[in-house]
């Protein structure tokens, strides 16, 4: 029952918010097409409930080119003024409001991770796509990206344990002061989470063996 209320909220909050931020979102649209060449979002493919692909948008935050002189190169370098301002104040995440009112993502829930992880997960870390994934999740207010992979499927499963009303307003709470304070939002020296490590792989790889 609350996972259906919870969903209608979802969809309506996104609207009433789209309806409001739609001409700031122009203003940040306009920015980031004059900043650097490229789109003006970013889509991915990305994991969501019971496992179901879809296609999640968010403000482009990089320049397109990612190789130079036959180098790969890194987030940091990739990374313009813009766009680090964006994901500091968390802006970039303003175009996952279309993804609530298409019922793909809640305000609330462990965030969604590119499809490319799929075959990464133990049994156990795939219980994590029980839910509907959110904006915001209980890892999220719990260091965000300065914890490994491991402890944040940790944090997933619990909310997907504990799922409630009192959470989801606990960390709909913490975000807000997080995101004000601009808190936990790269991963040490790194502008962005690693991708899920080898590490990760072969240990849950061992779990299944045990």
């Amino acid at each position: 029952m609350y996972s259906k209320l919870k969903k209608l909220a979802d969809i309506s909050a996104a609207i009433v918010l789209l309806l409001v931020l739609w001409p700031f979102c122009l203003i940040i649209a306009a920015a980031i097409r004059m900043d650097s060449k490229g789109p003006v979002f970013f889509k991915q493919k990305r994991m969501g409930r019971g496992g179901r692909p879809f296609t999640i948008f968010k403000f482009r935050t990089m320049r397109v080119e990612a190789v130079r002189d036959g180098r790969k190169l890194a987030d940091v370098e990739r990374m313009t003024k813009l766009g680090n301002f964006l994901r500091k104040t968390s802006l970039d995440e303003i175009p996952q409001l279309v993804n609530i009112v298409r019922g793909e993502m809640s305000f609330i829930g462990p965030r969604p991770l590119p499809l490319e992880y799929a075959g990464s997960y133990s049994a156990e870390q795939m219980r994590r796509h029980e839910v509907t994934p959110g904006l915001s999740g209980w890892a999220q207010v719990n260091g965000r990206n300065q914890i490994g992979w491991a402890e944040k499927f940790d944090y997933d499963l619990y909310y997907v344990d504990h799922l409630s009303f009192l959470l989801d307003l606990k960390i709909l709470w913490l975000t807000l002061c997080t995101v004000a304070a601009a808190q936990d939002v790269n991963h040490s020296a790194m502008l962005t989470m690693p991708a899920l490590t080898e590490e990760i792989q072969l240990a849950n790889k061992g779990d299944h063996h045990a």
